[in-house]
């Protein structure tokens, strides 16, 4: 499958912090003091508790397919996926560097950063397989 280029992020001012450390290649998650749970998107109040006592932390870049299409009829085919992060949440995003036919729902998947036209960082994910370097 050809790899398409990711649209521009729409930022906001509660999001600003995620854009700017994804320029510096590091993940962010937002995580409530309060009740304790991890959430994404990320946004100022917890979705769980109604905290407003909520911080950034350094996310693992880790997690599982949870569910996942191929996109067959865009322009060029991709894959749309809802991943499971290590921290817990779910994250829409796209699975890349991968066959999306030997995809499976549950398979172990690690953040990769691509670029957009205008030179973001928009996070994917791509399969972890037996022989992976970073293992």
């Amino acid at each position: 499958m050809a790899e398409r280029k990711p649209p521009d992020p729409v930022s906001a001012p509660e999001t600003q912090a995620f854009w700017d450390a994804a320029a510096q290649g590091r993940f962010l998650v937002k995580a409530c003091q309060a009740c304790g749970k991890v959430h994404w998107y990320p946004r100022t109040m917890c979705p769980f508790c109604a905290s407003l006592d909520t911080v950034w932390r350094e996310g693992s870049g880790l997690g599982t397919i949870y569910t996942f299409s191929i996109m067959r009829r865009a322009g060029d085919p991709f894959v749309m996926a809802y991943v499971r992060l290590d921290e817990g949440p779910l994250m829409m995003t796209n699975i890349v560097d991968g066959d999306p036919s030997q995809l499976r729902i549950g398979d172990p998947v690690r953040l990769v950063w691509r670029t957009s036209d205008n030179g973001f960082a928009i996070p994917f994910f791509r399969p972890i397989g037996p022989s992976d370097p970073e293992q």
